[in-house]
């Protein structure tokens, strides 16, 4: 099993990643996309934007003469949301498969969301930073990430479920471990409400707030490996089918009935005002 990071897997999992949406993406984009104030009119950008839980509502919001840019490396992703935005009668929105740090738009955004997008950036800070140079002067930001203790022991039993089913390394360490520290890293960073908010002010921000979303999700057996292929932890899985296999039937019979996901939220707010 090569050494990756779910962000260089761009085209895998979009269907397990949007059965989740009913109960857990769509309820914190929808809190994300309010915190973020759109206006009617204003140009919107999202970040990582995935199968579209923050895109939707972000257009409707901004109405027809406003507009979305919706980002993400992921074209099975974006093929999802822009079906839902079709069945909506969504004109408003642009899909662009591509990686976020890279894009650079025609005009500045009025806001910036981005739904448990920002820890899949590589260089979070330096990334970041670029990113917030899309706004205009005044233009808010508003991102969920995970607070402390959120997908625990869910991603503790997968990572020890993965150590004890996969072949190791001769070091003994599980081969894709070395995929962890990226994107479990900067969920740390940002797992509390004061360590988000140190992070968004430490990015220039002004007027920054964070909110806490408690949330507890029940997964029956289906729902809970579709939340390991579906999301980051997917770059660490094998891609033998075999293997895989022999890994989602000692996972389950681990998490064991009646799991109840802690899917404790952040929803972080901030004001783009650049110095002169």
């Amino acid at each position: 099993m090569p050494a990756r990071h779910a962000a260089t897997l761009p085209d895998g999992g979009a269907e397990d990643f949007d059965r989740l949406a009913p109960a857990v993406w769509n309820p914190v984009s929808n809190a994300v996309v309010a915190a973020a104030d759109i206006l009617v009119g204003e140009r919107v950008l999202d970040l990582f934007a995935g199968t579209g839980a923050g895109t939707v509502p972000a257009a409707q919001l901004s109405g027809p003469d406003g507009h979305v840019d919706a980002v993400d490396r992921s074209s099975s992703m974006l093929d999802l949301a822009a079906a839902k935005a079709e069945a909506l009668g969504l004109d408003s929105i642009s899909f662009h498969r591509t990686d976020p740090a890279d894009w650079t738009p025609d005009v500045p955004y009025d806001a910036i969301i981005s739904c448990y997008g920002v820890f899949l950036l590589l260089d979070m800070d330096t990334e970041m930073d670029g990113l917030l140079r899309l706004l205009r002067p005044g233009g808010r930001v508003a991102l969920s990430a995970w607070d402390d203790g959120a997908l625990e022991p869910f991603g503790t039993i997968l990572l020890e479920t993965l150590q004890a089913t996969v072949v190791g390394t001769d070091d003994g360490r599980v081969a894709g471990d070395a995929a962890v520290p990226v994107f479990v890293e900067n969920c740390g960073r940002l797992a509390s409400a004061e360590r988000l908010k140190d992070w968004l002010t430490a990015r220039g921000l002004t007027q920054v707030t964070v909110e806490r979303l408690g949330l507890a999700v029940p997964l029956e057996a289906d729902l809970a490996w579709s939340l390991a292929l579906g999301s980051g932890y997917r770059g660490l899985l094998p891609d033998d089918p075999a293997e895989l296999h022999r890994v989602r039937e000692a996972f389950l019979a681990r998490l064991g009935e009646d799991f109840v996901l802690n899917a404790d939220s952040l929803i972080g707010v901030g004001t783009y005002q650049p110095t002169a």
